[in-house]
């Protein structure tokens, strides 16, 4: 953590809300946090080795990334609407128009 706060500084940079330094108070890393603990931990831990944990998590992060359903999106996973995004803009470049009713995705 004294790296982190040392790093902010010499970048001039503020530290997040809370004590200096601590990110964990972040209002969007609780509710991941608690998401992970619930869908991977509890249902499918524990895990033997160190190694098997880390793959766990590796996969759990790629679910949660690209292939979950996602309610902000239609309720599709966000691989899919990237995908949706990139062949809209492909539309765009070669007809010259955008079909109304689009909406580029957050997180590209």
């Amino acid at each position: 953590m004294i790296r982190y706060t040392d790093r902010l500084d010499l970048a001039d940079l503020a530290a997040p809300i809370g004590t200096i330094g601590d990110s964990y108070d972040d209002a969007m890393a609780e509710p991941l946090n608690g998401m992970f603990k619930a869908e991977l931990v509890t249902l499918h831990g524990p895990w033997r080795t160190r190694r098997q944990l880390e793959l766990a998590i590796v996969k759990w992060i790629n679910w949660y990334n690209y292939r979950r359903p996602h309610s902000e999106i239609g309720d599709i996973p966000p691989a899919e609407q990237e995908s949706n995004w990139y062949r809209q803009q492909d539309l765009v470049t070669t007809t010259g128009n955008l079909q109304t009713g689009w909406y580029a995705p957050c997180f590209v």
